[in-house]
């Protein structure tokens, strides 16, 4: 009888013990962690492409709640996401268009759901220069795209000035240094201006623990990869991730290069690339015509830099760049920069 009193005693105090350490788990790390497994535990979804449903199909379920004080946080998964998206180029759609089938975006290309908080912060960054109708076909798919999965973003426009080279990766750099201004984001999401989600299951949030390479098939290349370390698109990098690897270089001028520095940094920097998987990674290019163009094996683009040597010290942490200016737009948040010259030896 004793035994058996002291065994239940053991048992009590084992389970009171095992509940206060859950307490305190729960408590020092937050709601958002501990049910963020459930939203990003992979699922089996059937995806069917003959099949795809308008990107705006069931928006109009989101309406405003009557008050915030009695608003609930949004579901762990949206009610709203159907899979594969019908996505087309054939008609250009004005800004007011996309503005009138927007009607909760807020000034600056700023939104958050109207019925329910966000569980999930993200920055949407596109580095930008004179793609006006590329960027009209993104801006009318990616705003109902990103509300579907009910998070609360901004869509930010990186502009160069100049006739220099285009230099994609420094731009992203401005992008993410402005945008941490304005919000301390889960989740930067790096954009390729010409590049649109086909399913709307390809969340646009980042992996807790490293980044993520969310383009894993685009069209033009059969929906598949180029190469294996490629890492360019569209990525989802957490602001931790993007300053542990001092962020993209600096000193790539004109197309191509950068991405394989990006992965070859992010290995560097201890990390490893999580690919979204193919039948969910789909993206279309806006300009790219199946019927003319002839399939190639595509090639790396050749790189004249040493990123082991240089990774340190190229990026994040010596990033120069003039702020010409700073202006909201219905849509989204236009940055126009000044981001130097391109140097003789490029």
């Amino acid at each position: 009888m004793f035994l058996s009193r002291m065994e239940n005693h053991c048992f009590l105090l084992f389970v009171f013990v095992f509940q206060a350490i859950f307490i305190l788990i729960l408590y020092r790390s937050g709601p958002s962690r501990v049910f963020r497994g459930f939203v990003e535990a992979p699922q089996v979804v059937v995806v069917d492409y003959s099949k795809p449903h308008d990107v705006y199909t069931n928006l109009s379920l989101f309406t405003r709640a009557p008050s915030e004080d009695t608003m609930p946080y949004c579901s762990a998964q949206s009610p709203v996401l159907v899979g594969p998206l019908t996505i087309t180029f054939k008609v250009l759609p004005s800004e007011r268009m996309i503005i009138k089938r927007n009607p909760f975006v807020q000034s600056g290309g700023h939104y958050r759901p109207p019925h329910c908080f966000a569980r999930y912060k993200s920055a949407i960054l596109v580095a930008y220069r004179n793609q006006e109708k590329k960027l009209r076909h993104l801006l009318y798919y990616i705003h109902p795209f990103l509300q579907r999965q009910q998070l609360s973003y901004t869509i930010y426009l990186i502009q160069q000035v100049g006739t220099g080279s285009f230099n994609r990766a420094k731009l992203l750099n401005v992008g993410v240094r402005e945008a941490m201004k304005d919000e301390e984001w889960d989740c930067l999401v790096l954009h390729d201006i010409d590049l649109v989600p086909e399913n709307d299951y390809n969340l646009y949030i980042c992996d807790e623990y490293y980044p993520k390479h969310m383009a894993s098939a685009i069209d033009k290349f059969q929906y598949t990869l180029p190469y294996k370390s490629f890492f360019g698109g569209v990525s989802a990098l957490t602001p931790e991730h993007y300053m542990k690897m001092n962020g993209f270089p600096n000193t790539y001028w004109g197309d191509g290069g950068e991405n394989d520095d990006i992965a070859t940094r992010i290995h560097l920097a201890g990390m490893k690339i999580v690919q979204t998987s193919p039948h969910i990674g789909r993206y279309r290019v806006t300009d790219y015509k199946e019927e003319t163009e002839i399939p190639d094996p595509w090639r790396r683009p050749p790189s004249q830099h040493n990123t082991r040597k240089t990774w340190k010290a190229d990026g994040m942490n010596t990033l120069q760049f003039r702020l010409l200016s700073r202006t909201k737009h219905p849509l989204y948040t236009k940055i126009t920069v000044d981001i130097g010259y391109v140097p003789p030896f490029s």
